[in-house]
């Protein structure tokens, strides 16, 4: 099944998959706002449409946030090229305070890039420090890792993050999705992409509680 989306990303068209139970009550119905941060360049493409649509699904606003303005170029498996997404508004522009949740999608060069960018990661350490769930998965923990947001917290990856996460403190599982809520904020994370409904259903459900 298939859907064309509305705005903010006009025009592309994404496969609409379960996202397993969503406990978004309905009162809360276009009332939370929902941050996607990527680089410029790399995202796993459903890695970032489908934690998207399940947003809009639950009646939230996802927002996209990049480094530069203009556009974030996606990929399907890291190298076949997939569509390009308007960035919504610069990493460096974007209030902590605006949203009720961060993700952070994969894709093996985004993350690697993104910890590159001081604003980047200094905004995920803002989300964080206001207690806001953050929901990473496959190579998207490297940003935490780089913000210093791991030690002690329990979570998932794709398996080649596993001696970075260790390094850094954490202790890596290997489960379909880990949600970690004994850090100061809420921690959801997943391997990846076979992982993205359960990852969708808990980011969800973090929104909602």
């Amino acid at each position: 099944m298939f859907l064309v989306a509305a705005d903010p990303l006009p025009g592309q068209v994404w496969p609409l998959q379960a996202v397993g139970h969503l406990h978004v009550m309905a009162e809360r119905a276009n009332s939370f706002k929902v941050a996607f941060l990527t680089a410029n360049s790399g995202v796993e493409q459903v890695e970032l449409t489908t934690p998207w649509q399940a947003v809009k699904e639950a009646g939230g606003e996802p927002v996209l946030l990049a480094p530069k303005s203009g556009e974030v170029k996606a990929f399907h498996h890291d190298v076949e090229p997939g569509d390009s997404f308007d960035v919504d508004i610069t990493v460096d522009a974007a209030d902590p305070s605006d949203y009720a949740a961060l993700v952070l999608p994969g894709g093996t060069t985004n993350p690697d890039a993104l910890r590159l960018e001081t604003a980047a990661v200094d905004f995920v350490k803002a989300v964080a420090k206001r207690g806001t769930p953050i929901a990473a998965i496959c190579h998207g923990p490297w940003t935490l890792v780089e913000a210093g947001l791991v030690a002690d917290r329990q979570l998932t990856s794709w398996p080649s993050l596993r001696t970075d996460i260790t390094n850094a403190g954490g202790t890596w599982v290997d489960v379909e999705v880990q949600t970690d809520a004994s850090g100061g904020f809420p921690l959801v994370t997943s391997r990846k992409p076979d992982d993205l409904d359960a990852f969708c259903a808990a980011l969800l459900d973090q929104i909602s509680g």
